[in-house]
């Protein structure tokens, strides 16, 4: 009786101590899975850091790769408008290249012409009504000197010469008035002369006691009767010196002279 006590008790012990062993068997087993799925989850997290991080930099190379092309694409542009301008400006140079190669040609054809000009000039002033004459005399001179200058280009004297016959031609299209000293009845005389274009060259002495008119004929300033344009060559010269307002007036013109 007492043996099988013993053996019930010694069978109850060791069921107890394997259960005990069992429980201490699961709850080791458990931490170490924990730790397992721990250490998945913290390599898991890190990949996806990694995977994360990647995407950025794959996203921002993308970014910078659109960018890139974009510029690409303007520099293409930009080159292709260059090349045309470029085959412009080829062209303006090839066609400045021949113009230059003819310089010479011109310029010795446009020296010559010159000279003939202000020849012509020169002569024209001679045979013209002497108003204003050592004016024009002088500035036709100035110019003559100019042609010897080596610094002066052939294109600027040309452009003075045209300046001299620009002159010229404008005082056909107005009326002027300026003191000058006429040779009156053997004595000088202050005058104020006044000029109609080419049509009249009248002067009245700074009394207005007497009149002149140029004659081409006579090529002499003439006495006119006083009486009839005294008061006219007044109006004239107040006219010409913005005093009075433009009228009709009577001059001493010459006839014009049948054609030959």
């Amino acid at each position: 009786m007492k043996t099988k006590r013993f053996m019930a008790v010694a069978l109850t012990t060791a069921l107890s101590a394997g259960a005990l062993y069992g429980s201490v068997a699961t709850a080791d087993t458990i931490d170490t899975v924990l730790k397992v799925g721990e250490q998945k989850t913290a390599a898991a997290t890190a990949s996806q850091k990694r995977i994360d991080k990647i995407a950025q930099e794959t996203s921002d190379l993308l970014q910078q790769f659109k960018v890139v092309n974009k510029e690409i694409d303007g520099l293409r542009v930009y080159n292709r408008q260059l090349e045309k301008q470029l085959a412009n400006q080829l062209a303006v140079i090839k066609d400045l290249d021949e113009s230059i190669d003819q310089v010479t040609v011109i310029e010795r054809q446009i020296q010559p012409l010159i000279l003939r000009m202000l020849e012509g000039l020169e002569q024209f002033i001679e045979l013209d009504a002497p108003f204003k004459l050592a004016e024009r005399k002088a500035n036709l001179e100035g110019v003559k000197n100019n042609m010897d200058r080596s610094d002066i280009t052939v294109a600027e004297k040309f452009r003075q010469v045209l300046e001299l016959y620009n002159f010229e031609a404008e005082y056909a299209r107005k009326i002027d008035s300026y003191g000058d000293t006429l040779n009156v009845n053997g004595q000088d005389r202050e005058v104020n002369v006044l000029q109609i274009g080419r049509i009249a060259l009248v002067a009245q002495t700074t009394d207005s006691k007497i009149s002149l008119a140029y004659d081409k004929e006579q090529n002499a300033w003439v006495e006119v009767d006083a009486g009839e344009y005294r008061r006219a060559i007044m109006q004239g010269l107040k006219i010409a010196k913005k005093q009075a307002t433009t009228d009709i007036m009577t001059m001493p013109i010459p006839a014009p002279e049948a054609a030959q």
